[in-house]
């Protein structure tokens, strides 16, 4: 063999090795990507499945909070007509 061929020889044997560690990486990275897949698309406890709950936990919040607001403006509105009543009739 000269050294032309072994140069041939050593270069398809480093290559061989970076193809193998490519094709190790390559299931590595399957892995994980299967990994991410898997925590944001699970129906019961994914990403998606958490948003859902935390949405209709926040309509939830704030149909409360609307309807807290209108019996504090009713009771407030009642407690001002009582006042103008009891003033009304004071002076009268």
């Amino acid at each position: 063999m000269n050294d032309a061929d072994s140069e041939v020889v050593l270069a398809l044997a480093e290559l061989c090795s970076k193809i193998e560690t490519l094709i190790t990486k390559q299931e590595e990275m399957a892995l994980h990507v299967s990994k991410i897949k898997e925590a944001v698309y699970n129906p019961d406890e994914g990403l998606y499945a958490r948003l859902t709950k935390l949405d209709a936990r926040l309509a939830a919040l704030e149909k409360w909070k609307e309807n807290n607001s209108k019996v504090l403006w009713i009771v407030i509105s009642v407690g001002v007509g009582l006042v103008a009543t009891t003033a009304w009739k004071a002076l009268v």
